[in-house]
């Protein structure tokens, strides 16, 4: 995994990437495009359509921003009535063309295309066991693995070769299939992606998040669920119960910050609605007296309002953010590096002078962000106190199963204690929801996963050891 932290102005935990697809649409590769531009959030390095006309596979892929990507010229040169298409964020594998997906082959029963979204924990020994066998792998990807097992595999059919792969494999995958004439959906045993099934105009539409349905107009019929297969061909929908579901581990984090606000996901819950009920609950627990609360824009926004609804305290708009400030900004020459977090945020001196304000985040990763911004709303701003709230508990562990954290050792509050962070980040007070109070957050609570506040990993590693993945993973 490739943090790539040393490429952005400050760091910002991320999504490692999004999947979109339809079946039975002579637009397919257009609508597709709109999905991926829909779910371009959860990846901005890389993206890819995957085509078929029934009798062959095209593809086109590149690295940048979806809309940079595909122009009308190259999107005529995806013919046909089904398409995938993945945005990355690259977490294992690194960044380079190579590793964008869709990943494209072909064997004995035909070619496929796979896009998926999730993490491998076993794919370091598959693919060194697949290696000993004779495979020769394209890309870093860990993606590429369940294509080699697949295509290893001895099974008569291909959706059992493909189960059959996806049975050795140990991590989280909302995957995406396309071959000649079917699309195959398929979800890990423990649900930790979102991934949902929709209907567009007689067609069928598979996406990571709703608010890709939006775009394009499609109706949401349901979640895939976990261990679930959906194939979708001209005979119509098939499901199957491919893979044993043990207990559901939904990534509580697709709630705090990844998902887009407007999407529905993990049933059909409203990411807006929980991210304002982690506001009133950190407002009910974390109380102090000031005269505003503002969020951390975007992703603070929601629990911002939560807060100040439940506390009665006005909600105000005090810092701006600069929307068009890419991922790998130039870092200006040593004399003018002071500007750091202020080319994308930048407070509003009127709302902030000489008051006292509850600043609200989702989360504090290494803590050098949330001390720029500390002293951006007094200093800047003329604050006469921080006070901030963070609408989650404290990250302590590494995510194994699809995000972009550092490791243990880089997170703030895996060897700092709350007071510590506070004069470290120069805040008048710091306080974070309890876990108690993520839980009752969202329904279902037994439902989530939240390894990366209680370090408990719902799916196990080779060896057992965080640690040695701590390793695979930097």
């Amino acid at each position: 995994m490739s943090t790539l932290a040393e490429d952005r102005l400050f760091y910002e935990i991320r999504e490692e990437c999004g999947v979109f697809g339809v079946f039975g649409h002579p637009e397919a590769a257009n609508l597709t495009y709109l999905g991926l531009y829909a779910l371009q959030h959860r990846g901005q390095e890389g993206a890819g359509i995957c085509s078929t006309d029934g009798k062959q596979l095209y593809i086109e892929k590149s690295t940048g921003l979806v809309a940079d990507i595909f122009s009308d010229k190259r999107l005529r040169k995806l013919p046909g009535f089904a398409a995938i298409g993945h945005n990355r964020y690259s977490t294992a594998g690194g960044s380079s063309l190579k590793n964008v997906q869709p990943l494209l082959a072909t064997f004995s029963l035909g070619s496929i295309a796979v896009a998926h979204n999730g993490n491998l924990v076993n794919a370091t020994e598959l693919r060194e066991q697949l290696e000993r066998e004779g495979a020769i792998f394209q890309s870093t990807a860990d993606s590429e693995v369940i294509v080699h097992l697949t295509a290893h595999s001895r099974a008569d059919t291909f959706k059992a070769r493909l189960i059959d792969a996806l049975s050795q494999v140990a991590g989280a995958f909302s995957l995406l299939v396309l071959r000649e004439k079917e699309l195959i959906a398929v979800r890990d045993p423990y649900g930790v992606r979102p991934l949902c099934l929709g209907s567009f105009d007689g067609a069928y539409v598979v996406s990571s998040e709703t608010c890709a349905f939006d775009l394009i107009g499609a109706e949401y019929i349901r979640d895939i669920e976990p261990g679930e297969m959906v194939v979708i061909s001209e005979d119509g929908v098939e499901s199957l119960k491919a893979l044993h579901s043990h207990k559901k581990a939904y990534c509580i984090f697709e709630f705090i910050y990844f998902a887009r606000p407007d999407s529905f996901i993990f049933g059909g819950i409203n990411v807006n609605e929980v991210r304002k009920s982690l506001g009133r609950n950190l407002a009910k627990e974390r109380p102090v007296e000031a005269d505003l609360v503002i969020p951390v824009p975007d992703s603070g926004m929601p629990a911002a309002l939560g807060y100040a609804t439940e506390a009665g305290i006005p909600f105000e708009l005090g810092l701006i953010r600069n929307h068009y400030v890419g991922r790998t900004f130039i870092e200006p020459k040593q004399s003018i590096r002071h500007f750091g977090v202020k080319i994308k945020l930048n407070p509003v001196r009127n709302i902030l002078r000489g008051k006292r304000v509850i600043v609200v985040d989702d989360s504090i990763v290494r803590g050098t962000t949330s001390k720029k911004i500390v002293k951006m709303v007094r200093e800047v701003g003329g604050a006469r106190e921080v006070h901030v709230r963070i609408s989650s508990p404290k990250t302590i562990g590494p995510c194994f199963y699809g995000i972009d954290t550092p490791t243990r050792r880089e997170l703030i509050a895996s060897s700092h204690r709350v007071e510590e962070i506070r004069k470290y980040i120069t805040a008048d007070s710091l306080a974070y929801l309890s876990l108690d109070g993520l839980r009752a957050s969202v329904p279902n609570p037994d439902d989530y996963c939240y390894a990366c506040f209680t370090n408990d990993y719902p799916i196990r590693f080779p060896g057992e050891q965080v640690e040695q993945m701590e390793l695979l993973f930097v």
